[in-house]
């Protein structure tokens, strides 16, 4: 059984409740229970007001005590429930208003426990809040355990805040972000020497090690730590090319503090739409990248290289291996073991053939619209920034490009990407007479295919495994994508097997 993880907290005022709120905020998640107890006054509400606050992005959000309603419920990023107990007299009130169960994939905030002991799950937070009028009239302090599971997510609180702490960040002001489809985390801090990013990166494998011993993050070479992230960003400015800068970091626990680079971004519009001189910047950010060969592994720390790992095709089919396993079963078209030998066939004879042999470069991997900063006070290909790139691989430069140009979240007209990919073969012909323009039509057709197939089954599992049901509104877009690169000659296998046993998305 897991002991509990203690830590305690002196808070000398209300900003100093909502810095440590806003601190736990960046940890928690759907499922996970937090606790209040204390006197009455003694600070719980307030916790609770400036947790919902700070998930809300809304400082001024009215939120009432929950004393006489029992449990209020919100809708921020994720289901949250507040919850006082304090006029429960039995637990099996709990059930009439909705805590008995407490409410799969919700976060609760529950104030008076002590009214309902038997009903607090193992698993769980608790904040015992206490007076300290000797340190002034609203001074308060908190002793916080972490009980269970929750025991980790305490003892990662504590290393964050003396992470700030000795970052000199203990007292900014901290601002939610919005997150990835990751385990990362992001707030954005304020000082008064101007805004910075705080990333919150956990050590996480993804999911069991059921590709050949390895996890699925494993075996296609997702960072599964802080590191990557920290050394691509350096190999990028070596390069005068728009990273953010380090400015703290703990690579072991996974904490960075960065460079801010603000909101603007290279769309615009309801519902958004590409700028297109933006995305000429970027697409010439692209070849400009791609022009020379990049070394294959990067200076991390004093004496410590980072390899950059080789997008190769086990790593490629592993990837688009998520199709079949999770897209084609909400499709009612589950393959049989023929139909899967011949999946994995063609595509392991394509990618051999036609992908391997092709010189390698950086590949960010997730180079679109979510991931660029428009940096409109730097000069040339520098007003891109990129802020997305710790899952970098070495792989085909058109990767990249298909990613830009077929971007996953947002509609690119398919007369855009074709002057776009033009622009980009102009580019590289500049710079190399030999550039074999045809070969990389075809590549990217190639990677396009891959790319999409493997976007329906990720997408397909965000929703199924993650309860993420928002990401299944780009499955036509993907396919719209995928039907493009499939009418390429060099995939007309492909696209006759596609279209006798991959259904299209569904309304």
């Amino acid at each position: 059984m897991t002991a509990p993880a203690i830590f305690s907290v002196a808070l000398p005022n209300e900003t100093a409740t909502a810095q440590l709120m806003a601190d736990l905020a960046l940890l928690v998640g759907p499922g996970d229970v937090i606790t209040l107890s204390g006197d009455l006054g003694a600070g719980k509400t307030a916790a609770a007001r400036a947790m919902i606050r700070y998930l809300a992005g809304d400082d001024e959000l009215e939120v009432p005590s929950p004393t006489f309603t029992l449990a209020q419920s919100y809708e921020l990023a994720f289901p949250l429930i507040h919850a006082d107990l304090y006029r429960i007299d039995d637990v099996s009130e709990l059930e009439e208003i909705g805590l008995s169960p407490l409410p799969e994939g919700t976060l609760a905030l529950i104030e008076w426990p002590e009214r309902a002991p038997e009903a607090m799950p193992a698993d769980r937070i608790d904040i015992a809040l206490s007076h300290r009028p000797a340190l002034g009239s609203t001074a308060r302090a908190a002793e916080i355990t972490g009980h269970g599971k929750a025991a980790a997510i305490v003892e990662r609180l504590q290393a964050l805040r003396q992470f700030l702490q000795d970052a000199g960040f203990a007292e900014s002001r901290r601002v939610r972000m919005a997150g990835d489809a990751s385990t990362r985390s992001y707030a954005r801090l304020i000082r008064d020497a101007g805004p910075f990013i705080l990333m919150n990166s956990p050590k996480r494998p993804d999911g069991p090690a059921i590709y050949h011993g390895k996890s699925y993050s494993a075996a296609v070479h997702l960072a599964e730590d802080v590191k990557p992230f920290v050394a691509i960003a350096g190999g990028l400015r070596a390069r005068k090319l728009s990273a953010p800068a380090i400015r703290h970091a703990d690579l072991d626990a996974g904490f960075l503090i960065t460079e801010d680079f603000g909101t603007a971004g290279v769309i615009e519009g309801d519902p958004p739409a590409p700028m297109p001189e933006r995305y000429e910047i970027a697409t010439d950010m692209l070849a400009e990248l791609h022009r020379e060969a990049l070394p294959e592994s990067l200076p991390l720390a004093p004496q410590i290289n980072y390899p950059i790992p080789v997008f190769d095709t086990d790593a490629m089919l592993v990837e688009i291996g998520l199709m079949p396993e999770w897209y084609l079963p909400d499709r009612g078209a589950d393959l049989g073991a023929e139909q899967r030998t011949q999946f994995v066939t063609m595509w392991r004879e394509l990618l051999d053939s036609k992908v391997a042999p092709t010189p390698r470069t950086w590949v960010m991997r997730d180079f679109h619209s979510p991931n660029i900063i428009w940096l409109g006070d730097r000069e040339g290909i520098a007003r891109i920034g990129i802020i997305d790139f710790q899952d970098a691989v070495l792989g085909p430069a058109a990767y990249d490009l298909v990613s830009l140009l077929q971007d996953a979240r947002i509609d690119v007209p398919e007369q855009l990407e074709l002057a776009l990919f033009s622009r980009y073969i102009k580019a590289r012909r500049a710079a190399d007479e030999a550039f074999d323009a045809a070969g990389f039509a075809e590549l990217y057709a190639i990677m396009s295919a891959q790319r999409n197939t493997r976007l329906l089954g990720t997408f397909a599992r965000l929703n199924r495994r993650d309860g993420k049901p928002q990401y299944l509104k780009h499955q036509p877009r993907i396919w719209s994508y995928l039907s493009r690169s499939l009418a390429h000659p060099a995939l007309s296998g492909f696209r006759q097997w596609y279209e006798a046993h991959v259904p299209p998305p569904g309304p």
